[in-house]
């Protein structure tokens, strides 16, 4: 076929890439906007309160700064039915200022949805260690799953992917990849039973008891051991339960058992 005129061709081609590419531009055109809105103030110095007063009398700009890096991981699901719903929920703006730093769909595909070095509205109020502001200090990724059914293997690799080049970007400790049930026993539950945390610590993400055959000192504290892995044992049994659904998911009990105490002391080594 003969092409008669290059510049109407390449305006075609262009139009037709476009459409190709539209499926997002109206929330993309907001989150420009928005990040146009957030340099405009980090420009702003010295800064001002709501009044429009300075807080201090003089400015003078360091040459030593950097953005802050996120130190921890949190992995949910979606609750959801399908990893359009979850995208469309996470670029309504009336959605109750819901957000993730990344979505995994079910075929893998992989969604980043905000600059990593941005603050996400994912893991809401919860105490893991000493951190009580874990949106400020970590990356939210959410797994396209409503709960109640396997994880699938096109979405573990994608979420392996995933990990490993976050782990490496930011020297994210191999303790500080966790779930949402973790920060926040008691309401959150997130990854479900049906994921695989050991999948993960194979891989350095998160760890994962070696063995149960150990012999655990008479005066082990359990609940105490939960505390330095980094749980919130105010309420236990919250704390009971979440560890159960990371780490022996089989167990819907909420009592420490003998085997929960051997899991526990090896674990807390690795914690430590």
């Amino acid at each position: 076929m003969k092409i008669a005129c290059p510049t109407a061709f390449f305006s075609l081609m262009f139009f037709v890439y476009s459409c190709t590419n539209t499926k997002y531009a109206a929330t993309n055109k907001t989150y420009r906007l928005k990040a146009k809105q957030f340099a405009k103030l980090l420009r702003e110095y010295p800064l001002k309160d709501s009044s429009g007063l300075n807080y201090v009398s003089d400015w003078a700009g360091t040459t030593n700064l950097s953005m802050r890096k996120p130190n921890f991981v949190i992995i949910h699901h979606t609750a959801q039915n399908s990893c359009g719903q979850t995208v469309k929920t996470f670029t309504t703006q009336d959605s109750r200022a819901v957000s993730a730093h990344y979505v995994i769909c079910r075929d893998g595909t992989v969604h980043h949805m905000l600059n990593d070095l941005l603050r996400a509205h994912h893991a809401g109020v919860g105490k893991w260690g000493n951190v009580s502001d874990m949106n400020s200090c970590s990356i939210g990724i959410e797994i396209d799953n409503n709960g109640n059914e396997p994880f699938s293997d096109t979405q573990m690799n994608s979420l392996l992917l995933l990990l490993d080049r976050l782990k490496k970007a930011y020297s994210i400790p191999q303790a500080n990849f966790i779930g949402h049930l973790d920060w926040a026993p008691g309401r959150k539950n997130d990854p479900s039973r049906f994921f695989s945390w050991k999948i993960l610590a194979d891989k350095g993400f998160g760890y994962w008891y070696d063995t149960t055959s150990v012999q655990v000192p008479a005066d082990f504290n359990a609940i105490n051991a939960l505390r330095i892995i980094g749980y919130n044992v105010v309420k236990p049994v919250y704390a009971i339960e979440s560890f159960k659904i990371h780490f022996t998911p089989q167990d819907t009990t909420k009592v420490i058992n003998e085997a929960d105490r051997k899991i526990l002391f090896d674990l807390v080594k690795k914690y430590q």
